[in-house]
């Protein structure tokens, strides 16, 4: 059976920011030229944690979510979650073109940054893809670097403002909403108790958690449906001592069971920092106002 071609994009893409579109949509471009499938490399763990040896840059989104909103937001087709360990990180830069690329996936086309550096001690650099892919007879597109208010975009300004409760602003160099997706789990179940029933999700393992606090959110249902929600990350201080991070979600004009179904988060303001009430009463109160903050905030950009 004769191998499909593929125009592929190369980078790690956590976040899928303003940055990683221009290489994406150049893909699309290509590869429509070509009559090739547009598709995109990235990896499994972060290539510097591997390096180091340990957990040195938490994840926008995991690589499920990635991979989502590459192929939602810019129409790629196939993405390539490599395993990134010892192995692949002792791989020769020309190696990993020709036998990974090339021969194994088909590219005919490659897109990269024009910050990207690959293989063993990061010695592939742009120039040096450019001429490889020279050689060998297919495509090359270095991509420049996108700003926005003078700043180029890039994951690492984009987790501090996540971490920096500047969840606004995040979106603004995303380009989207940030998102997060996980299983509906067991809680307390405080918030029914309190007529503010919340879907509780546990932070994936390796992703960056937002600053503590209160989010105006749209949940995706898996039915594809999204309603408004309410969302409070952090450890619930007013009501728990155990400092275990949790994102609770309080969808509302929702009622239905979620319990063990997957839903994706999509955050686009900080409402306010999570802080500990003087009483449950308190805390309900501040809930409700939330939620009229999170109604005007959708109706207003809605327009």
């Amino acid at each position: 059976m004769e191998q499909a071609k593929r125009v592929i994009a190369l980078g790690f893409f956590d976040g899928v920011h303003l940055g990683h579109a221009a290489l994406l949509r150049r893909v699309a471009e290509r590869a429509e030229e070509l009559g090739a499938v547009p598709a995109a490399v990235t990896f499994d763990n972060h290539p510097e944690n591997i390096i180091s040896g340990e957990v040195r840059v938490p994840l926008i989104n995991s690589a499920a979510d990635r991979e989502g909103l590459m192929e939602r937001l810019y129409g790629i087709r196939e993405v390539i979650t490599a395993h990134f360990d010892q192995t692949m990180m002792r791989m020769d830069w020309r190696d990993f073109v020709t036998e990974y690329l090339v021969k194994e996936h088909g590219a005919v086309h490659l897109v990269a940054g024009h910050d990207f550096h690959f293989g063993y001690k990061g010695l592939g650099t742009p120039q040096r893809l450019r001429d490889l892919c020279g050689e060998l007879g297919i495509g090359c597109d270095i991509v420049p670097r996108v700003e926005l208010d003078g700043v180029t975009v890039s994951s690492t300004h984009i987790r501090a403002l996540i971490a920096g409760e500047e969840m606004k602003a995040a979106v603004r160099f995303l380009g989207h909403p940030h998102v997060l997706s996980g299983t509906v789990i067991h809680g307390a179940e405080l918030g029914r108790r309190l007529g503010t029933p919340t879907a509780n999700l546990a932070l994936p393992e390796g992703v960056l958690s937002p600053a503590f606090g209160v989010y105006a959110c749209k949940v995706i249902l898996p039915d594809g449906t999204d309603r408004p929600a309410v969302t409070n990350v952090g450890v619930r201080p007013t009501v728990s001592d155990a400092h275990t991070v949790s994102v609770e979600p309080w969808i509302l004009d929702f009622d239905g069971d979620l319990y063990g179904r997957n839903v994706r988060l999509e955050f686009y303001k900080q409402l306010r920092p999570e802080r500990k009430f003087a009483s449950v009463e308190e805390l309900r109160a501040a809930i409700l106002e939330n939620a009229a903050q999170t109604r005007a905030y959708f109706a207003e950009i809605k327009r």
